[in-house]
């Protein structure tokens, strides 16, 4: 059987046969069809077998068949690993090189703008790790909406990884009618839940038995205790002249000091993990690929997704706890039906996980007792509080972290006690330089500093100084024998001071009548309409018209007294007469009062408030508001040389 023969297009078939693809794989075999028709596939079968193949090529196919504009993203490739994500983005690449669909991935580490770039470029296709899809997603940067064909690859590893509750909340995002291709090596029981929530009418495709390793792996086991593993490990490499190899490591911590062991013995190596930056794991990567680096130390983060052709051998220089990684991490090695060699060391307190693995794999692995450092030591593991034991590895580690974070906290104390002695040593010369005298503390100098900076004329000559002093003293001096008159206050004779240096200091404020300023204001004044009575305003020019108004009215008209306790009620005969002549006089005086009416304002008359109706009206002159006041309504600046017409009425 061909990949023709399974329905393919020739546009992929052409690809395909310029990778050197002839005959499909089994898992190829059986995931294609079903999936070019647009069913559910599950999908189990290890590593190494061809699963990108039989995923990608029905979703290409799927899609070229439409393409919506604007483009809009309608499959997506969910995965643990951002190495495996980039193998998968680059199988795409390749795949779909004579199809004019667009693909790109996305994973942390690295920032997002440049991503975030191509997805509003339009996209058909998306392959993504969990975080930085729900993260972009959140800020509004992803639609999901629009979505055809799901697939999530290395389903267990999900669940190994600590991702399956970022796998649900990814699935919730998607829509509810696609097609899902699911892919595991292993099917632990959460993972099966998760098969039963997520597929529907699928075709099972089982190539292996589950969690059996590639039969063309050599696995061998060598029993050795901590101290010698990087020293059988450098003895292997060179008595067996192995020119690559995948070396796993329990820890971070474990992965660099394995690295730095093998470069002291000259082998080249390089760790990777994830306290790695994504760009120094993409060079360490491709520094392996390319022979640049003999040995490649990393974690379990690395134990999927890295597709090393013809990768010669993997070393467990730590056994797994979960026996399933054992699997996935000899997978690397003997890929597409090449042979492939897996080496695993044991320690005396890692002989529990080699039972697991052992029961796993269904037999025992050979083991290899003629090597130069052989097992010696047989202590039980210790145990901690709890009566858990505890690895010796893990211990390592957590000292090695707590020794890095003390020594990075006396970094820093250190750098900080550097830099306030920099800035002490650069503030003392200025500090010395602006004010001598002893004592003075360092906020002070700083302040003088700050003072001298920003006043540069403080620098004059002293000369200069002194005679600034002695003409601002004169003028003090001058300031309190008689105030300034209203011209000198606003700065406007300071062109007009003489130059002859004999004149009295007195006489440079006297204010000059010829000022062009001066000269306008009182023209102004003198040309000025005369105002009414009724529009002239101040309180204080008020409060004297109302007091003239008042006295008039009094002069004309009889005096109102009041009443004394002592005085005595007059006779019942003089009564009738002293009525009559008060009656006369109102009439007089009402008489007068209203010809006064006629030219003063009720409020000046003196007379009581009539009612709102009877009360008289007189035309009053607009207010003027004070923002736009004139010459004409400020006082003159010239009362000591012209007449005040304010006084006159």
């Amino acid at each position: 059987m061909n990949f023709r023969d399974l329905g393919l297009i020739d546009p992929i078939l052409k690809a395909l046969e310029l990778q050197g693809y002839t005959e499909p794989t089994p898992i190829q075999q059986g995931a294609i069809p079903p999936a070019l028709t647009g069913r559910d596939v599950l999908g189990c079968a290890q590593t190494g077998t061809g699963k990108t193949c039989a995923f990608a090529t029905p979703i290409l196919q799927r899609l070229n068949g439409r393409i919506p504009q604007p483009r809009v993203i309608r499959a997506l490739i969910l995965t643990p690993t951002r190495e495996l994500a980039i193998q998968i983005q680059d199988s795409f690449e390749a795949y779909g090189k004579y199809l004019p669909l667009r693909h790109a991935v996305i994973f942390g580490g690295v920032g997002q703008q440049p991503q975030v770039d191509q997805i509003n470029r339009g996209l058909d296709i998306l392959v993504a790790t969990p975080g930085r899809l729900l993260d972009l997603h959140g800020q509004g940067l992803l639609d999901l909406s629009h979505i055809e064909i799901f697939v999530l690859d290395e389903a267990d590893r999900m669940l190994d990884m600590g991702f399956i509750h970022d796998v649900r909340r990814v699935i919730r995002l998607l829509p509810e009618k696609k097609q899902t291709l699911f892919f595991s090596a292993t099917m632990p029981p959460e993972v099966m839940d998760l098969v039963n929530s997520l597929l529907h009418d699928y075709q099972r495709v089982e190539v292996d038995p589950v969690s059996s390793p590639v039969e063309v792996i050599q696995q061998s086991l060598y029993y050795v205790d901590k101290a010698n593993k990087t020293k059988l490990l450098a003895h292997l490499l060179e008595e067996q002249k192995i020119p690559s190899a995948l070396v796993f490591s329990r820890t971070k911590h474990g992965a660099n000091r394995i690295a730095q062991d093998l470069n002291k013995r000259g082998i080249s190596a390089a760790a990777i993990h994830g306290n790695k930056s994504q760009t120094a794991r993409v060079q360490a990567l491709t520094d392996f690929k390319a022979g640049r680096v003999r040995v490649l130390v990393a974690t379990d983060i690395a134990a999927r997704g890295i597709d090393i052709e013809e990768l010669p051998c993997v070393f467990n220089y730590n056994l797994p706890d979960v026996p399933e990684t054992y699997v996935h991490r000899i997978g690397r090695t003997g890929r597409a039906g090449h042979g492939g060699i897996a080496i695993s060391f044991c320690q005396f307190d890692e002989q529990d996980e080699l039972k697991g693995i052992e029961k796993l794999l269904g037999r025992k692995i050979s083991v290899v007792a003629d090597h130069p450092f052989p097992m010696a030591n047989f202590d039980p593991p210790q145990k901690d509080k709890h009566g858990r034991p505890v690895n010796a590895e893990d211990a390592e580690a957590r000292a090695a972290a707590k020794e890095r974070r003390r020594a990075r906290d006396e970094e820093n104390k250190a750098r900080a006690q550097a830099k306030k002695e920099r800035q002490a040593a650069q503030a003392e010369p200025a500090a010395e330089a602006l004010d001598p005298e002893e004592g003075q503390g360092k906020k002070k100098r700083r302040r003088r500093k700050k003072s001298a900076a920003a006043q540069p004329e403080a620098a004059a000559p002293q000369e200069e100084l002194r005679e600034e002093s002695a003409r601002e003293s004169a003028g003090a001096a001058y300031t309190r024998e008689r105030p300034l008159s209203r011209g000198v206050r606003q700065g406007k004779l300071e062109d007009t001071l003489p130059a002859d240096p004999a004149m009295p200091v007195s006489d440079f404020y006297k204010p000059n009548p010829l000022d062009s300023d001066v000269i306008m204001d009182a023209t102004a004044r003198l040309l000025a309409p005369r105002r009414s009575l009724l529009n002239r305003g101040g309180g204080k020019r008020r409060e004297e018209e109302r007091k003239d108004a008042a006295q008039s009215a009094k002069r004309e008209g009889a005096p109102r007294r009041e009443k004394s306790r002592g005085e005595q009620k007059p006779a019942p005969a003089k009564k009738a007469k002293a009525e009559k002549q008060e009656k006369a006089q109102r009439g007089e005086k009402a008489g007068k009062e209203n010809r006064v009416q006629s030219v003063l304002p009720p409020s000046l008359s003196g007379k009581k408030k009539r009612r709102r109706n009877d009360r008289p009206r007189p035309i009053e002159a607009p207010p003027r508001s004070d923002r736009q006041k004139d010459s004409t309504q400020h006082k003159s600046l010239m009362r000591p040389y012209y007449i005040n017409h304010d006084d006159e009425n």
